[in-house]
């Protein structure tokens, strides 16, 4: 890596007050991890561990994203998504997964929970995928579980591990994965100070009050940065839009 281009990443994040992990793969150079913690809240970035959980399970023939899902099986849980306001209430799991993913959709990703169960995720997690800290503890917007102290967990070298498995994806699988992290519509933490539609950027982000993740990659680069603890979101957003156009290449 570009011993310049690594100075500038240091430097940044040591301006940063917060828990962060911060990961960087050029596709033709060594990879750069920089971390001060491991194990981060997951926010919707559990979203991404529950979709190759889905395509896991596929893969076996245990599930079919033709199956239809019946929307009203869960609470109209809101914040971002838009499936507790929709007319038609009988969805395709592949439309349910497109929602959970390209829109973040809070009440699709419960349902998806509910259509494969927290024991059986967590197991697959651990197993098959290889996701050694990834836990889903409680579903999403589930505050009473919260209160109780569950939460869900990701971690950096479980981040780094969602990179292999996008790599052992067959090409049907990637044919469809790839199109919804590419539909994403959070512009997130790297792509704030992009130019619109000058790099296509394959990604997953999350945040919930002191948590801000961004996971994903280009045809040329794998980048991702967990934070957690984060005191004033200004600071994180500042270091990472320096960033972002060198990173991308744009």
């Amino acid at each position: 890596m570009d011993v310049n281009l690594a100075a500038a990443i240091r430097d940044e994040l040591s301006k940063l007050t917060c828990d962060y992990a911060f990961y960087y793969r050029p596709r033709d150079a060594e990879p750069l991890l920089i971390k001060n913690c491991d194990v981060f809240l997951s926010a919707s970035m559990i979203k991404v561990p529950i979709l190759f959980a889905w395509t896991y399970l596929e893969r076996i023939g245990r599930v079919n994203r033709d199956e239809i899902c019946e929307l009203a099986l869960e609470p109209p849980v809101q914040g971002t998504g838009i499936s507790w306001l929709l007319q038609m209430r009988r969805l395709p799991f592949g439309d349910v997964l497109l929602l959970m993913i390209a829109l973040s959709d809070n009440l699709c990703t419960n349902l998806v929970i509910r259509r494969l169960g927290i024991e059986r995720l967590n197991s697959i997690f651990c197993g098959p995928l290889g996701l050694h800290d990834t836990r889903l503890e409680r579903k999403l917007y589930d505050y009473e579980a919260r209160e109780r102290g569950l939460d869900n967990y990701i971690s950096a070298r479980d981040c780094v591990q969602l990179y292999r498995l996008r790599d052992e994806l067959n090409d049907d699988e990637r044919a469809w994965i790839e199109p919804m992290l590419l539909a994403c519509t959070d512009q997130g933490l790297w792509l704030r100070s992009v130019t619109r539609d000058t790099v296509e950027f394959y990604h997953k982000t999350g945040s919930i009050e002191g948590v801000l993740h961004d996971w994903g990659y280009t045809a040329d680069a794998d980048l991702f940065v967990l934070t957690q603890n984060v005191a004033d979101e200004k600071d994180v957003y500042e270091a990472l839009s320096r960033l972002g156009p060198r990173l991308l290449g744009r």
